[in-house]
C-alpha cells in the first residue's frame, strides 16, 4: 500500500469535502462524513485543516478555480461573442456532466447568506474574494472593461443554475428561451 503526502491527502479532503458540502451545504454536513469518506480520522482533517470553515473555504474556492480554468481554456484564442459562447457551452457542459459542481456553487451562495446573516462576514469576504476572481476573469476574456457583458453572462449563467436544480429535462422548452447549446460549442449562446 502506498502511502499519501500529506499534500495529497489534503486534495482528497477538498475533493470529498466538495461532494458531501455539495450534499448538504456547510451546516448540513458534518466533518465527520469528509473525514470517512476521505478514509482519515477527523483528529487527522484538523490537522490539514484548521476548521469545518476552513474545509469549506478550500472546497469553494477549488469550486471556483475549476470554473474559472474551464472558461479560460474554453475561451483561448476567442475574443468578444466567440469568447462568450465557447464559456456559455463549457459552463453548460460542466454543470450537466458534474452536477456536484452545480450543487457546490449554489451551496457557496446559500452558506455565505447564512453566515453573513449570523454576523460571520469574513467568511462571505474569502469567498467574494474568489468570486471576483472568476468576474475579472471571465471580464478579460470578453475583453469587457465596462462589465456589461460579463454582468448579462453572470446573470445568465445564474439563470441556468436556477432552472437547472429545479430539474428541467434537457428537452424542455424553458432551455430553448435560455439559448443553451445542447451539444456543445456549436450551439449559439447570448
Amino acid at each position: 500500500m502506498v502511502r499519501m503526502s500529506a499534500e495529497e491527502r489534503r486534495e482528497a479532503v477538498i475533493a470529498a469535502a466538495v461532494t458531501e458540502f455539495s450534499r448538504g451545504g456547510y451546516f448540513g454536513t458534518s466533518t465527520e462524513a469528509i473525514a470517512k469518506r476521505v478514509g482519515v480520522s477527523q483528529p487527522y482533517l484538523f490537522r490539514l485543516f484548521p476548521g469545518k470553515k476552513a474545509i469549506f473555504r478550500a472546497a469553494a474556492m477549488r469550486c471556483m478555480a475549476n470554473v474559472k480554468r474551464r472558461f479560460e481554456v474554453a475561451a483561448e484564442g476567442l475574443e468578444g461573442d466567440a469568447a462568450l459562447k465557447a464559456m456559455a457551452a463549457e459552463y453548460y457542459r460542466l454543470i450537466t456532466d458534474d452536477p456536484e459542481q452545480l450543487h457546490m456553487i449554489m451551496q457557496i451562495y446559500v452558506s455565505v447568506g447564512a453566515a453573513e446573516a449570523e454576523g460571520d462576514t469574513e467568511f462571505g469576504e474569502a469567498v467574494r474574494e474568489g468570486w471576483m476572481g472568476l468576474w475579472d476573469t471571465v471580464s478579460a476574456l470578453l475583453g469587457d472593461s465596462a462589465g456589461q457583458g460579463v454582468t448579462h453572462f453572470m446573470a445568465h449563467g445564474t439563470l441556468i443554475n436556477s432552472v437547472a436544480l429545479m430539474g428541467f429535462p434537457p428537452d424542455h422548452r424553458i432551455w430553448d428561451g435560455l439559448h443553451v447549446p445542447p451539444s456543445g460549442p456549436e450551439g449559439s449562446t447570448d
